[in-house]
C-alpha cells in the first residue's frame, strides 16, 4: 500500500512537471528589422518612389470605397481619413527591405533617383508580403483601429 502511495506521488509529480513544461512556450521572435545606416537609406529610397503618397492614397480609396458602400456620413469619413498616419506602417517597410544589404539599398536608390521611367516599376507595389500589409493595414484604418480616442 505504501507503493502504491509513492507511486502515486510520482506519478502526479510527472505529470505536472510535463504540463509546466508543455505550457512554457516562447513567444515568437519579433521581426527583423534593418540597421539604422539601412534605414536611412530605405526612407530615401521610399521619398525617391513617392510610395508615401502611394498609402496615403490607397487608404483613403479604401476608405472612400467602403463610405460609399456603408453610407457613412461626412464626420465619420473625415474622422478615419484622419487616422492615416504613415508612420503606423513604416516597420512593414523596413521588414521588407531586411534582406537586402547596403550596397544593394544604394544601387536600388540611385536607380530611382536616376532614372524616372523606373520609379513606375516601383519595387514595393510589386511586392506580395507589401500589398497583402498594406491591404491588412488599409482595413485596420477602415475598421477604425487607428483612430484616437
Amino acid at each position: 500500500m505504501k507503493n502504491l502511495k509513492s507511486y502515486s506521488f510520482l506519478t502526479v509529480l510527472l505529470c505536472l512537471f510535463i504540463s509546466s513544461k508543455s505550457l512554457s512556450q516562447n513567444n515568437p521572435p519579433a521581426p527583423a528589422m534593418p540597421s539604422q545606416q539601412n534605414r536611412i537609406i530605405i526612407d530615401k529610397i521610399v521619398e525617391a518612389a513617392h510610395y508615401k503618397n502611394y498609402v496615403i492614397d490607397f487608404c483613403l480609396s479604401k476608405i472612400n470605397e467602403t463610405s460609399a458602400k456603408e453610407g457613412w456620413n461626412d464626420q465619420k469619413t473625415m474622422e478615419i481619413s484622419q487616422s492615416i498616419n504613415y508612420k503606423n506602417f513604416r516597420d512593414a517597410i523596413y521588414n521588407s527591405f531586411v534582406v537586402f544589404d547596403e550596397v544593394e539599398l544604394e544601387t536600388l536608390l540611385k536607380a530611382y533617383e536616376k532614372d524616372t521611367a523606373y520609379q513606375s516599376k516601383n519595387v514595393m507595389t510589386n511586392n506580395k508580403v507589401l500589398i497583402n500589409n498594406l491591404n491588412i493595414f488599409a482595413a485596420d484604418i477602415v475598421k477604425g483601429k487607428y483612430i484616437s480616442k
